[in-house]
């Protein structure tokens, strides 16, 4: 998925002191993705740009596009970052500039590595479900993984658990509870979809030294007594063992998490550096027509990149 807007401004990410436990609700902010999709925006925002490696993430949904062409996000380029894309309905077509041409269906992890440099497109297919419900997230890439070759990964099978009592989970990324996600990572995080019945309590086992963030994507839940509901994210900090969460109504959550991510990052665009100079060589390469390949079989015309802005992006902290 790509940062449609035309004015992106950078965001400066990573390198910050460290948070202890903390309770911090962010609301998404509307932001529209091509002609007919609204999403809403939980990083960066204001305030919190990262949870671990977690840089990006977007939730949208469910929407209702039957009769309608759904999602339509033209050819794009993406550096330094891995996508991640999860969907609790309907169907997203994934192609890319390495020839990669995959449906990605309800609880499958498509990811995404840029490294030094990729293009894609995603769209839903004509032929596609009435409702349309997921979030697209981005994981920054160290910088001894910056540059590497850009790959994909559709990985259909996926570690599930049962906590019992009417909850439920599947392992996205990483590693969660002793268990580990057949996706390729390069930095020690996790992400957890979880299913909750209404009245379903449960003790989530957290890794002390990670920070972390839940996300609802539907129905309500209280976690560590603060009620979170669809479209916002919950920053967690660190320092924790367990997460109580309880769902008030049936809910489905994402539980993001990860080391504290230590490099200083700008995100502008489609594209996270570490310096003005590497971004806007990426964007002079995009708009060139090199680095990034092409996307066959896209009906449209593939992305413009916006200028850059008026100022020498800089990266700073974590938080604004």
């Amino acid at each position: 998925m790509s940062n449609l807007d035309a004015r992106p401004a950078p965001a400066d990410c990573g390198a910050e002191r460290h948070p202890g436990p903390t309770r911090d609700l962010l609301p998404g902010r509307l932001t529209p993705l091509g002609e007919s999709t609204v999403v809403r925006r939980l990083l960066p925002s204001l305030g919190r740009r990262m949870v671990g490696a977690w840089i990006f993430v977007d939730h949208y949904g469910p929407d209702d596009i039957a009769g309608e062409a759904g999602m339509q996000v033209p050819p794009h380029p993406h550096i330094g970052l891995q996508t991640v894309s999860w969907l609790h309905d309907g169907e997203v077509l994934h192609r890319d500039s390495l020839g990669s041409l995959s449906t990605i269906r309800p609880r499958e992890l498509a990811l995404m590595t840029s490294g030094r440099g990729i293009s894609h497109s995603e769209e839903s297919p004509r032929e596609h479900a009435r409702l349309l419900h997921g979030a697209q997230l981005w994981v920054a890439l160290p910088q001894e993984h910056k540059d590497t070759g850009p790959a994909f990964e559709h990985h259909r099978e996926l570690p599930t658990f049962a906590g019992g009592g009417g909850v439920n989970g599947t392992l996205i990324l990483g590693e969660f509870d002793g268990a580990t996600s057949p996706g390729t990572v390069h930095t020690p995080l996790t992400g957890v979809d979880l299913a909750l019945a209404e009245g379903a309590e449960t003790r989530l086992p957290l890794v002390e030294e990670f920070e972390y963030a839940v996300l609802a994507m539907s129905g309500a839940c209280t976690v560590d007594e603060v009620r979170v509901e669809p479209g916002s994210l919950l920053y967690l900090g660190q320092g924790r063992r367990e997460l109580p969460v309880r769902a008030d109504t049936d809910a489905k959550v994402m539980l993001l998490g990860g080391l504290p991510f230590d490099e200083r990052l700008v995100m502008w665009w489609n594209f996270v550096g570490r310096s003005h100079e590497e971004v806007a060589s990426a964007r002079a390469d995009w708009a060139a027509g090199s680095r990034f390949g092409s996307v066959e079989g896209y009906d449209g015309a593939a992305l413009t990149a916006p200028a850059l802005p008026p100022v020498h992006l800089k990266a700073r902290g974590r938080t604004r």
